[in-house]
Order: C-alpha cells, then sequence, then structure tokens
C-alpha cells in the first residue's frame, strides 16, 4: 500500500514516515502542496495524509485538486484546528477523516486501516445504485437525484445519504453515524453530524412536498417517507 504524506513540518512528516514503514506501508513525503499535487499527478497512491496549512497550497485546495481527479481516493487530513467549523470545512474540501494534533500514531493507523478497508469493499459493489421512494443515488457516478432533479452533494454530504438510504426506516444515532460515515468517535462537545443533516435537507428536502430526512428527538436521525 502507498501512501503520500504531505506536511511542511520536517520532524512531524518524518515521524509519521517512519511509523507507516514500520507497518508495512510504502511512503512518499511531500513539504508542500504543490510538490503534493504534482506528485499525486504522477504516481498512484491508496491513501493521502495531508496537512491543512502548507506552503505554495494549502491543505483544502489540495484536497479539492485530489477529489476532482481521484473520487475514491481516500484522504486524511492533519491539522491543529479542532473546532467544528474546521472540520466541516475540511470535509467539505473532499477529507474523508480528520485528526487533531498532536495524536498518537496508533491512532492514524487505525483511521488509515479503516479508510483503506472500506474503500476496497466500496469497490465491490457491483449494481451501485441505491433508491429510495423518488430519491436515487448512483454510487459509481456520484449523481443524486430526486424526482429525476440532480442534486449536488460536496463529498462527505454524498457519504453521509448513502448510510442513511443503505439504512432507511431505521433510526441512526449520532454516534452510529460518527462511527460508520467518519469512522471517529462522536464528540458531544461538537454538532458537525447536525450541521450536515441540516445542509442534506436544505438540498434534499427543502424543495419537496415530502420530507425524507427526519429528526427523533434524544435519538438521532432516520429516513423515512411519512412524516
Amino acid at each position: 500500500m502507498k501512501i503520500l504524506i504531505v506536511e511542511d513540518d520536517h520532524r512531524v512528516a518524518e515521524l509519521i514516515k517512519r511509523g507507516l514503514e514500520e507497518q508495512g506501508f510504502v511512503t512518499t513525503l511531500a513539504y508542500d502542496g504543490l510538490s503534493g499535487k504534482k506528485l499525486s499527478s504522477q504516481d498512484y497512491f491508496d491513501l493521502v495524509i495531508t496537512d491543512i496549512i502548507l506552503p505554495k497550497m494549502d491543505g483544502l485546495d489540495l484536497c479539492k485538486y485530489l477529489r476532482q481527479t481521484n473520487p475514491d481516493l481516500p484522504i486524511i487530513m492533519l491539522t491543529a484546528l479542532g473546532t467544528t467549523d474546521d472540520k466541516v470545512e475540511g470535509f467539505d474540501a473532499g477529507a474523508d477523516d480528520y485528526l487533531v494534533k498532536p495524536f498518537e500514531m496508533r491512532e492514524l493507523l487505525v483511521r488509515i486501516r479503516a479508510l483503506l478497508k472500506r474503500n476496497q469493499k466500496n469497490s465491490g459493489n457491483i449494481s451501485g445504485i441505491l433508491a429510495y421512494a423518488d430519491l436515487e443515488m448512483n454510487l459509481h457516478t456520484k449523481i443524486v437525484k430526486r424526482n429525476q432533479q440532480q442534486i449536488n452533494l460536496t463529498p462527505k454530504e454524498f457519504k453521509l445519504l448513502a448510510y442513511l438510504m443503505q439504512n432507511p426506516d431505521r433510526v441512526l444515532s449520532r454516534v452510529e453515524i460518527a462511527d460508520k460515515v467518519w469512522e471517529t468517535h462522536f464528540d458531544t462537545g461538537t454538532n458537525f453530524i447536525d450541521v450536515y443533516i441540516n445542509y442534506l435537507r436544505k438540498k434534499i428536502d427543502r424543495n419537496f412536498d415530502h420530507k425524507l430526512i427526519h429528526t427523533k428527538s434524544g435519538m438521532g436521525f432516520i429516513l423515512k417517507t411519512e412524516s
């Protein structure tokens, strides 16, 4: 497995490189965003780890570029910023996971293995079509339609909606959503899951008479046809 590490702090980059190589990963280092962009276009990588604050091209713009060129590439963002708004911005740029510095190497390894496992599992999906009521999602083309009207979603909104559609008519707790969609433990001090549910509601439900995304007070969220 080949991993691209984009980190301008040479000490941190070398620590990550050493830790990953001890686990059998093949790593490539870039110390600025433009170098990371260039390397990603020249070689194949199974996963990218990038800091947000980088010289020449920041991690958010790099993430957007990577997501456009390779929609299924797993991306982990590293940052010293850990507020809800910071996390939302990172996920909106296309990151699959978000790790706040300082972190333990074993936690990074857990996140990496989970993303690689999920990516391999998703690549084996044959039909690639999810449908519920008048809502349809193509997992391969990333096209979402409701009543034949195409809806544009960010990568993280897409992933959240996919999980809701894979588990219709069932209440999903915030803890479960955090674990299955973000593959992280739910922090009760943040509300990023509620933020993304609201994003989805505006795009999926606002212009339609029948609402599909509902809140169960004190329990979580459910995709269902009745109110």
